[in-house]
């Protein structure tokens, strides 16, 4: 099988999934934008609302690691011919994480008082604390999207998914206008006004996908049997946590550094300078990442699909080529990052007064890192992509451990403390548990197809 023709075919699915992912992180871009052009000081509210994503983030993903296992054997299904299934499939796959979702959001609630007892700047937990409840709430209808959407992809129908996430740009944006601002009478809300417009957004998107679902021809021969099929069944939803738990693990677990990393970064003084650069510097690499992940999954959802068939002839060609696919944009992301890092803070910090010049100065340094960190970056999550697809998430789970929080963390704290070097030890950090997890993952991966090619 031809790499050339794979890599084609896998980036065919990819785009739309790609586009969806990254309209979903131009939401959150917009939103710190937007809050960083509502005064002189408005650092301190890119600082507060990176803080409340820092707490909100570990359990959203581990949320998000859930509804993964709904698009893997929905795949699998999908391989096999077997309808029924993938009906199945999507009505369990559906409550646990609707059940998910809400439990997540209630325990952000719950806890919303830990902004208070993090060491970070007593003005910037104030300001965090009311984003961070409404966001926990936005949590819900978010989920029950990417539930569908991950049923949507399994089946290789990306494009509706993509079209909402797109749509939901000029949405966001204008209900932005309205409430951060205080336009055409509304209460100028600032950083709270862009909570609200993202729990509406997500809201409405999460309602059209639900009803195109239900309603659109296509998906008839999977709704057309839910008499049949839509029970809920012990057997298929401890299948699901098979994959949905170590999943959710392996995303949580890299999702997780990165929250600690911020609070870690909000402890080191400067009423939030650095976790405001650490913060545009973060959302630029997350924003790349998001190619990164598209590829993953269609990667993920393809393997799933040739391991329903059993054709490990077809997972070989499919694993190598959407590899070398992710290397090479890693490069291009690196050379991206190096030659504007004086150029990207500015898209989020428009007023230059000396504490946001500051910032700027900062975030510029981070980005000559993160640059670095976008090869590896790119290679992990492909490799782990590709190991679900083939239902091999237990132990790739373990390395995804040893790589963030027995190496890249110590270090990156290490690094940031000890030797001084603030935010940039942290990205060191990064760095060096991205490596790890990259090359023991890309083994693990080309082992298993040595002993099945």
């Amino acid at each position: 099988m031809s790499l050339k023709t794979e890599a084609r075919n896998t980036t065919k699915l990819a785009l739309p999934i790609i586009f969806g992912e990254l309209a979903q992180m131009v939401l959150h871009i917009i939103d710190t934008a937007m809050i960083g052009a509502t005064g002189p000081d408005s650092y301190k509210q890119v600082a507060a609302a990176a803080l409340a994503l820092s707490v909100i983030n570990i359990p959203f993903v581990l949320g998000i690691g859930i509804t993964i296992s709904v698009s893997q054997l929905v795949s699998m299904a999908k391989g096999r011919g077997d309808d029924k299934a993938i009906s199945h499939y999507l009505y369990n796959g559906f409550w646990i994480c609707a059940i998910s979702a809400v439990l997540i959001s209630l325990g952000i609630e719950g806890g919303q008082n830990i902004l208070f007892h993090l060491g970070q700047d007593e003005e910037v937990a104030r300001l965090a604390l009311p984003f961070l409840r409404i966001m926990g709430i936005s949590i819900v209808p978010m989920l029950l999207f990417m539930t569908l959407k991950q049923f949507t992809d399994g089946l290789e129908y990306t494009r509706t998914a993509m079209v909402l996430s797109l749509l939901a740009l000029p949405i966001n944006i204008f209900i932005n206008w309205l409430l951060v601002f205080g336009n055409m009478g509304f209460p100028r809300m600032e950083m709270l006004g862009a909570a609200y417009g993202t729990l509406i957004t997500r809201t409405l998107i999460f309602g059209v996908l639900a009803y195109v679902i239900l309603t659109h021809r296509i998906y008839k021969p999977y709704i057309g049997l839910r008499k049949e099929q839509w029970s809920l069944n012990l057997q298929s939803i401890k299948e699901l946590l098979r994959i949905g738990v170590p999943s959710s693990l392996q995303i949580g677990l890299e999702a997780g550094v990165f929250a600690v990393s911020g609070i870690i970064v909000g402890t080191m003084g400067g009423g939030g300078k650095q976790l405001a650069a650490h913060q545009i510097a973060l959302q630029c690499a997350s924003f790349t990442f998001m190619a990164s992940m598209g590829l993953a999954q269609a990667g993920s959802i393809r393997v799933s699909n040739a391991f329903g068939q059993g054709s490990w002839a077809k997972i070989s060609a499919i694993g190598k080529s959407t590899f070398l696919l992710a290397l090479f944009y890693g490069i291009f992301c690196a050379i991206l990052f190096m030659l504007f890092r004086n150029v990207l803070p500015e898209l989020f910090l428009h007023n230059h007064s000396e504490g946001n010049a500051e910032v700027i100065t900062i975030a510029a340094n981070l980005l000559l890192l993160a640059g670095l960190f976008q090869i590896f970056d790119a290679t992990q999550v492909i490799s782990a992509g590709l190991l679900r697809g083939i239902k091999d998430v237990k132990f790739p789970t373990v390395l995804v451990f040893i790589a963030y929080w027995v190496l890249g963390l110590p270090m990156g704290y290490l690094l940031a403390g000890v030797f001084d070097m603030q935010a940039s030890g942290i990205w060191l950090g990064f760095i060096i548990g991205l490596a790890f997890s990259s090359l023991s993952l890309t083994k693990r991966f080309l082992n298993k197809l040595k002993r099945h090619v």
